[in-house]
């Protein structure tokens, strides 16, 4: 089917719009939070500093951890742009907006009409939009991973082998960006849909030998490579970070079977209703039809289905579990109401009652975190005052106003526009009111300011009794390898430290009679400096 030249612009024009907003604002308007993004942004800076593309090295030595396309990715970056936290970002950003452009040219080629809303459905999902601005190993493996799948279902439906092509050369990327756990999910995902259109031969014809090849020759290099220069990779990565942290909790991230419920509920917001409306009218449909389904045309929506439960399921039997860990089954939520929509939309059916004002509340609700998200940042928790329920007020108002206009005329051709219109702002307002008190409160950044404008040259750096969180930060921020007291890691020349407030009289012990001046404080962050004199000097 063809498309007016006009038409594929402004779909096009709107599309990258949305991306740049969603994806790219604000990308450096606060520091890098957490452990990972500092460590997995310093690692790439490493590989790049010494022109290595083999081995990931963190302090200078080895870091297998995780495979390269992520810091293949940042290290791009770094090379056109430089240095910094935004560029480190980049890399997600851009992915997500791949998955995007993915979404829009498959509904256009296989469910034209209404490719454009699950295209940007697809971007405004709260699960994309948080880890687009994230350095992280999550987004490069969501949308490798989801480009295959994209492609897998393409070429079942088609004949079409470039489409099968493209599964398996973009799931040798997804290996590339975490390791063999795309494979298992992707398996898993093209098995099950065998199993329910009760037709083995569907694993028979995937299990394509051209595909294979073209798998391995993308994704084994690298493994051949790291495994010959540090033969302890294999049991670092596949045995450690992969099967141990599966099957326990040797990297401390327990939480309850059901805790990736209310997770990938969070995730899918604000699509989080239409998507639980279209997963059960499938899983019904399904269970009335079977078979029929597959020779009705309707096999799409069982697939995505399963795309979407079964990754969920998957780790939600995992003993470490980390919220990033089910962004590979995001893409597949909006797609499901895309085509709830179209369904809806074609055969003039209603939603069911209730399902357009849950969702209006639902896509309202964020309202009131993101009116108040400085508070919450620093307090921890919702402030039950004025400004709250000014929040709460304009979120009902805004709600209301959505299900009018959810319920009128134009009914559900017009879902994606008023809730994008509502995610913009949201978005706007996160950015806008939180950012500064997240880079405050929560990145290392503004410590490593501060230090900077103490010292007269740049010195070494020690903390005590302070989260990894601080200490890969400053580490990416000064470019430095970071001491720390209580290994012993004390140096020997003069040097800054960094401590909690009140613990100075602890200081002491670690220095053995140095001495010791107090530079200042920080005091969003609760720390304060120290210049510790050299060893030698104290004598």
């Amino acid at each position: 089917m063809g498309w007016p030249v006009n038409q594929r612009v402004r779909e096009g024009l709107l599309l990258a719009g949305f991306c740049v907003f969603l994806f790219f604002y604000g990308l450096g308007q606060f520091g890098l939070i957490g452990a990972d993004e500092p460590r997995y942004a310093q690692v790439a800076r490493e590989m790049l500093e010494r022109r290595d593309w083999v081995t990931p090295t963190l302090g200078g030595a080895a870091w297998l951890e995780k495979p390269p396309l992520y810091y293949w990715q940042a290290m791009t970056a770094y090379a056109i742009f430089g240095v910094h936290d935004w560029a480190a970002r980049l890399p997600s950003a851009i992915d997500a907006s791949l998955i995007v452009l993915a979404v829009y040219f498959f509904l256009r080629r296989l469910r034209p009409g209404f490719h454009l809303d699950g295209a940007l459905m697809t971007a405004s999902v709260a699960g994309f939009v948080g880890f687009a601005h994230s350095a992280s190993t999550d987004m490069p493996l969501a949308a490798m991973f989801s480009l295959a799948l994209l492609g897998w279902y393409a070429w079942w439906e088609t004949g079409q082998k470039p489409y099968l092509c493209g599964f398996y050369g973009f799931l040798a990327l997804a290996t590339l960006a975490k390791g063999p756990v795309a494979v298992v999910l992707a398996g898993a995902i093209v098995v099950m849909f065998a199993v329910a259109a009760g037709d083995s031969k569907i694993v028979l014809r995937t299990l394509w030998v051209p595909g294979m090849l073209l798998f391995f020759v993308i994704a084994m290099p690298w493994y051949v490579a790291i495994e010959a220069y540090h033969p302890e990779f294999f049991r670092v990565f596949i045995l450690e970070h992969n099967l141990a942290r599966f099957g326990s909790n040797l990297y401390r991230h327990p939480q309850p079977f059901w805790y990736y419920v209310p997770v990938t509920a969070l995730a899918l917001v604000p699509w989080v209703v239409f998507v639980g409306a279209s997963g059960f009218e499938i899983a019904r449909a399904w269970w009335v039809e079977r078979r029929a389904l597959f020779e009705t045309g309707d096999a799409l929506n069982f697939f995505l289905l399963l795309w979407l439960v079964i990754p969920v399921a998957f780790f939600s039997l995992s003993q470490s579990k980390l919220p990033g860990y089910i962004l590979p089954s995001v893409a597949a939520g909006p797609l499901l109401v895309a085509e709830y929509v179209r369904r809806h939309v074609e055969s003039e059916e209603q939603p069911v009652l209730g399902v357009i004002g849950l969702h209006a509340l639902v896509a309202a609700a964020p309202l009131v975190p993101a009116l108040t998200v400085a508070y919450l940042v620093i307090q921890h928790r919702m402030p039950w005052g004025p400004a709250t329920w000014i929040a709460l007020g304009i979120a009902l108002i805004v709600a209301i106003g959505i299900h009018i206009t959810l319920t009128g005329k134009l009914g559900l051709r017009v879902l994606y526009f008023v809730t994008l219109v509502l995610v913009v702002l949201v978005v706007a307002a996160l950015l806008r009111i939180g950012a500064p008190a997240v880079d405050q409160t929560l990145s290392a950044r503004p410590v490593a300011q501060q230090l900077a404008a103490m010292e007269t040259k740049k010195l070494p750096v020690a903390v005590l009794g302070m989260p990894r969180e601080t200490e890969y930060g400053l580490a990416f921020y000064r470019n430095q390898t970071i001491s720390r007291y209580e290994l012993r890691q004390v140096p020997g020349d003069e040097h800054l430290l960094v401590a909690p407030a009140g613990t100075r009289e602890a200081i002491a012990a670690f220095v053995s009679g140095r001495r010791v001046s107090y530079l200042g404080s920080f005091a969003p962050q609760q720390l304060e400096f120290f210049w510790v004199a050299g060893a030698k000097a104290s004598e």
